[in-house]
């Protein structure tokens, strides 16, 4: 966008204050001869040295004149003083997200800290950016959501390098685990044990669990499923538990269709609020019957599991308070010196619409 004259003038006059050419306490070049050097109206003028005076560069005195100032100096230490969390997260605007990031930006700016975040869409191209742009700006600290954390990461030498720079650093909902670093998750064996448990003890004998692959909570939670399984003696095959990758969530639809029609199974466990919601409209749209005939169980307690037409019961996941701990940590670390314990979350059943009980 083309500056206005008005702004362009502010510049100018700006450069010669930074080169002394105008200098402290000294006033500047009268109004009328700025008007006649730069051909342009009083108004503008004034509009110039308005937002010179609003940034520091400027103060005026009444019935003297305008003369350099140095508040802008104190405004600029002030800036520097204020310390930057870096927060880097597989997504911004989509599904838990925005809540916790609403927890970390409320306690960073409580504490007077400010924030840069950024995005990886759970790509590690996008990861090297972010991490690339973090290092540059160079943050005081780092709170990062993982991508693809059950994946090799070819990151890991940046995430090393961070480190050596004595930047602290605490990951959120999951962790590379080739890194000795903090972190702050729910307990995601849990979560997947709670789930297959549940739905057990309604009855449930034949169960299809769907996981995300790429990430490690995927892993924890099918660890999970598969523990209470064993602890219940119920059998399950191969075909029993169903895979998909970030890039590939479209397509776990027709796979959880086809082993619906092949097996008798009653009970869905899903990764997620986001997948359980994708497969409840593909299984009714399908022509089965939830609660009836297939009961499906949720993860993270978000807003999906309470949209739609049967309301899902899910697992809570902390979110705000994950935000606001994860920053509270990152604070206390950059104070003290002394990183904290990781936190873990405990999860807990959130039972609505979605579980039917077969037992008599």
């Amino acid at each position: 966008m083309e500056k206005t004259k008005y702004q362009m003038i502010a510049d100018e006059i700006k450069e010669k204050i930074i080169a002394q050419i105008f200098k402290l306490n000294e006033p500047i070049t009268p109004e009328l001869q700025l008007q006649k050097e730069y051909q342009v109206s009083r108004h503008t003028v004034r509009q110039a040295i308005a937002i010179l005076v609003n940034e520091g560069y400027l103060r005026k005195e009444k019935g003297s004149g305008t003369y350099v100032d140095d508040a802008y100096k104190k405004v600029s230490e002030s800036r520097k003083k204020q310390k930057t969390i870096g927060v880097i997260t597989t997504y911004l605007s989509d599904y838990i997200f925005p809540s916790i990031i609403r927890g970390i930006e409320k306690t960073l700016s409580e504490q007077g800290y400010s924030l840069l975040l950024a995005s990886t869409n759970n790509d590690h191209q996008q990861e090297k950016n972010c991490l690339e742009k973090m290092l540059q700006f160079g943050v005081d600290g780092l709170i990062v959501e993982p991508t693809k954390s059950n994946e090799y990461n070819p990151n890991l030498a940046l995430y090393v390098r961070l480190r050596e720079q004595g930047i602290p650093m605490v990951m959120i909902n999951a962790v590379y685990e080739e890194l000795a670093v903090a972190s702050i998750c729910v307990d995601d064996v849990k979560v997947g044990f709670k789930a297959t448990e549940y739905l057990i003890q309604q009855g449930h004998q034949r169960l299809l669990f769907v996981t995300k692959i790429d990430d490690l909570q995927g892993k924890y939670r099918m660890k999970g499923f598969i523990r209470a399984c064993e602890a219940y003696g119920v059998q399950f095959s191969p075909e029993d538990i169903i895979t998909y990758m970030t890039d590939s969530r479209g397509e776990i639809g027709e796979k959880v269709l086809k082993q619906l029609k092949e097996s008798a199974c009653t009970g869905l466990i899903c990764y997620n609020d986001q997948i359980a919601s994708q497969l409840l409209d593909e299984v009714i749209t399908s022509g089965y019957q939830v609660p009836q005939q297939l009961s499906i169980i949720g993860n993270d307690d978000s807003s999906l599991s309470q949209v739609g037409p049967v309301k899902l019961t899910t697992l809570s996941h902390p979110k705000e308070q994950m935000g606001k701990e994860a920053a509270e940590w990152i604070i206390h670390t950059i104070q003290t010196g002394n990183p904290e314990e990781d936190i873990i979350y405990e999860p807990r059943l959130v039972i609505r619409d979605s579980v039917a009980s077969t037992n008599e």
